[in-house]
């Protein structure tokens, strides 16, 4: 059974309050998404805003939901013009049909991974230039019926994001907002943000590929104070990292006054 809800309108993508909401157990797991597939789910999840009366309660275990986006509104949304709009449209919707979810989850001898796609189908539409996609029942359950177990954030903080691994960091960071900060072992850091085998076997190409630009992102375009330091083990060798975040209270900061090494203070 598929559930059926209204396309995403063209006027409520910017300028409202809605929600990207999932699970933390998504939040916090690899996504396998490139930075268009990532965007073009966010335009799906932003539908199951919490102000919308009933939403989440009307599905079950065994539904899937149908949404479908257009690209003039992803264009809007994101900023990118019309003909790159169509362009990433397509081909994200050749390849998100066989992207998965990724979890771990704990065994007798060590964690276990299990997966799911993230849609039970998908196609484009290239003369009416719209992506029609149904999310699978397995990830149904992670998007509505949600309990305390929630990560939620302003569509808008994520929307001007143009790195994938910025959007991971920040998913993963907002999971733990109640906690306000969070220490990652490196193996699960590589995990999540799903870096280059490069960047895996040097920390210092991590750090200027992935965490630099990501954590700057964050404080230039996502309203949020982030620190970060390495975790080392036995002389200089980098076994986990530790973030330290918080809402900003002036709001984004502007890209060019963003400082390397920026803190937060004791307080925060």
């Amino acid at each position: 059974m598929t559930a059926n809800l209204p396309t995403v309108g063209k006027d409520h993508l910017v300028e409202d309050d809605r929600n990207v909401s999932m699970s933390n157990l998504v939040a916090r797991a690899a996504h396998g998404l490139n930075l268009a597939e990532k965007r073009l789910v966010a335009l799906g999840l932003v539908q199951f805003d919490s102000a919308v009366p009933g939403r989440r309660a009307d599905f079950r275990p065994n539904s899937g939901w149908q949404m479908r986006v257009r690209a003039a509104e992803y264009a809007e949304a994101f900023g990118v013009d019309p003909t790159t709009a169509y362009e990433q449209l397509r081909v994200a919707a050749e390849v998100l049909f066989d992207r998965h979810v990724r979890y771990l989850v704990p065994g007798k001898r060590g964690d276990i991974e299990k997966k799911y796609r993230w849609v039970s189908s998908c196609h484009y539409a290239p003369g009416e230039g719209y992506v029609e996609l149904n999310f699978s029942p397995e990830i149904v359950p992670h998007l509505a019926n949600l309990s305390d177990q929630l990560t939620t954030y302003k569509f808008r903080h994520a929307a001007g994001f143009d790195s994938v691994y910025a959007w991971r960091l920040f998913d993963y960071l907002k999971s733990f907002e109640k906690d306000g900060g969070v220490t990652v072992d490196i193996e699960r850091f590589w995990f999540v943000m799903e870096p280059p085998m490069s960047c895996r076997k040097d920390f210092k190409v991590l750090r200027v590929r992935v965490i630099e630009p990501s954590v700057a992102a964050i404080r230039a375009k996502a309203g949020m104070l982030v620190d970060w330091e390495p975790v080392r083990s036995g002389g200089r060798r980098v076994t986990g990292l530790t973030f330290r975040f918080a809402s900003n209270p002036d709001g984004p900061v502007a890209i060019d006054t963003v400082q390397p090494g920026l803190t937060m203070s004791a307080s925060q």
